[in-house]
């Protein structure tokens, strides 16, 4: 029987901490401002000082892979210069510390986190920003590979090829709109980036890699042709088109033909096709938490499918909402497991899960979070009827920021974690780890290996 992987993953910036300490220089998160619903980015949960008790409330929770960050800006020093040797130690205790707890390090090496010189080149819009990436991923990749044997390079690399995708790409404001050749430029700059890299692990070591895509099953409003047709060609812009470069090697016809018809003036060499040409994928990964819906009728006629779900996103009447709107929706879960190995036959592994939750402690009991336990179960029945009932093969199911950490927005009152982390957005407090209700029911999860929930 193979391996089941449970496990967390997190991102450097919403974890770590440490944000000028031991030579990391500045990203971009390094510069945001707290707001009155947002905190500061320069603490986190402070894992950079907490990290053996963390990483023994994981192995207490029964957890046999960690998905984290490397921050770029902590280990390269500007993102283009010398090695910071100290950045490099932090990593190196935790992935010793994993291994010695029997958890499997699996290492990401971009979550939106742009060292902030970089940023203000011009992000992954800049190709000579593109190759110090690509740099960046060879040292680590040489430093890890005996030990790591999972990878990742881009978080959600899908969001590149939507609208917003500077905002991930580079980080800070350039002065300018975004363009639909900006978009397109992007999200090849980092394709061939990711293709470079796992081409080069693969060269290298015996390791895994994957691409990794936010994957949203998307809905037609109603049975209207006009509602399925641009479901259908949201899909393939949005998700397929980078699924096929990361399995096939080559992007969708639909997506070429665009570029082709509407005189997109793109930079893109030969080697770069080249380079995506031998790309190949271990497993295909990806983060789920909501699904959406698409109604034809908002949708502008001239609009490029990126942008479909920028102006047809309705709500979805038949699913409840969290408190930020996002949808609960298992089924939708096992639609996208399905989806990707029916097309590909290729394992898939769900990295990112969970609900985002206002909770607080006083001081004494435990918390009880039973909507996130309800969740979890619905979740996690489902990839189990992938597996047993549509042959899926799923490598395991990671959830996402299991000891709470800031939410993508910097809102440490959206809480996705097993382990209530005790600071707020604007008063640290003791930080104190304390698990909650739903810590022990996956603990027991865990224990049985989903037997029994």
């Amino acid at each position: 029987m193979k391996k089941f992987f449970w496990g967390n993953s997190t991102s450097s910036m919403q974890t770590e901490g440490g944000w000028n300490e031991d030579g990391k220089s500045k990203s971009v998160y390094d510069i945001r401002s707290e707001t009155e619903t947002s905190s500061d980015w320069k603490v986190a949960n402070d894992n950079y000082h907490n990290l053996s008790e963390d990483l023994d409330l994981m192995k207490n929770l029964g957890l046999n892979m960690y998905r984290f960050q490397i921050s770029w800006s902590r280990v390269i020093h500007d993102g283009d210069g010398d090695i910071n040797s100290k950045g490099l130690k932090y990593y190196d205790q935790l992935v010793q510390g994993l291994l010695d707890r029997n958890i499997e390090p699996m290492i990401c090496l971009y979550h939106f986190d742009m060292p902030l010189k970089l940023a203000y080149e011009g992000g992954f819009l800049n190709k000579k920003v593109v190759n110090d990436f690509i740099r960046y991923g060879k040292i680590i990749i040489n430093h890890f590979k005996d030990k790591v044997k999972y990878w990742i390079t881009f978080n959600e690399q899908n969001l590149y090829f939507q609208p917003g995708a500077t905002r991930y790409a580079v980080g800070v404001d350039l002065g300018r709109k975004e363009t639909i050749e900006d978009i397109y430029q992007i999200s090849h700059n980092i394709m061939y980036a990711h293709a470079t890299l796992a081409n080069y692990l693969h060269e290298t070591s015996n390791d895994k890699i994957g691409g990794m895509l936010a994957y949203a099953a998307t809905y037609p409003a109603t049975c209207n042709p006009s509602d399925q047709l641009l479901v259908a060609r949201f899909n393939e812009f949005v998700n397929n088109s980078l699924l096929d470069a990361f399995v096939k090697g080559s992007y969708s016809p639909a997506v070429v033909s665009f570029v082709k018809e509407h005189h997109l003036k793109l930079n893109i060499t030969d080697n770069e096709i080249e380079e995506i040409r031998k790309l190949k994928s271990d497993f295909l990964a990806f983060s789920y938490y909501r699904t959406d819906v698409i109604d034809a009728s908002k949708v502008p006629i001239d609009v490029a499918p990126n942008y479909y779900l920028e102006y047809g996103k309705i709500r979805n009447k038949y699913t409840r909402s969290n408190y930020w709107n996002w949808n609960i929706d298992p089924q939708g879960f096992r639609k996208v497991m399905d989806d990707i190995y029916y097309r590909y036959r290729v394992p898939v592994f769900p990295i990112e899960n969970g609900i985002g939750l206002i909770e607080h402690w006083d001081g004494q009991h435990t918390i009880d979070d039973q909507i996130r336990i309800d969740y979890m179960r619905d979740h996690i029945n489902e990839l189990k009827k992938a597996q047993k009932e549509d042959g899926v093969e799923v490598l395991g199911y990671l959830g996402w920021g299991l000891i709470d950490i800031l939410s993508s927005s910097g809102n440490m009152d959206k809480r996705y974690g097993v382990v209530y982390v005790n600071r707020s957005n604007h008063d640290l407090k003791d930080m104190k780890r304390i698990p909650k209700k739903s810590f022990y029911w996956l603990q027991n999860v865990i224990k049985t290996n989903a037997e029994f929930i």
